[in-house]
């Protein structure tokens, strides 16, 4: 009799064990969707709806551009863009922007 006693305490404690292991898993799951879900709030509300249709999966693929004056890297839905001469540059500030804008002015006046 000794021997199933042994039998029902090892089935209870493996019912406990696994019944522990399935909360875990469920736990971290709840945990990780709801640091995701905070992510994305954040950056959408960061983006201000900025969206340039590379959704997969419910995450938002970014681009870095890089700024031609300090050679700063930036996403390219936060940066700066100016045209010039057909060709589309990113800027990581205003001023960057409009340093690059002067200097392509003195440059044209030289010419």
């Amino acid at each position: 009799m000794n021997w199933i006693g042994k039998i029902v305490r090892f089935l209870f404690w493996l019912l406990i064990v696994s019944w522990s292991v399935a909360l875990l898993k469920r736990l971290v799951a709840w945990m990780v969707r709801e640091a995701t879900r905070s992510e994305q709030k954040n950056e959408q509300m960061a983006g201000a709806g900025a969206d340039n249709g590379n959704e997969q999966s419910g995450l938002t693929a970014r681009r870095l551009v890089r700024d031609p004056v300090c050679g700063m890297h930036v996403a390219e839905a936060l940066a700066i863009p100016l045209r010039d001469g057909g060709e589309l540059l990113h800027f990581c500030s205003v001023e960057c922007r409009d340093r690059y804008a002067k200097d392509a002015q003195r440059l044209a006046a030289n010419a």
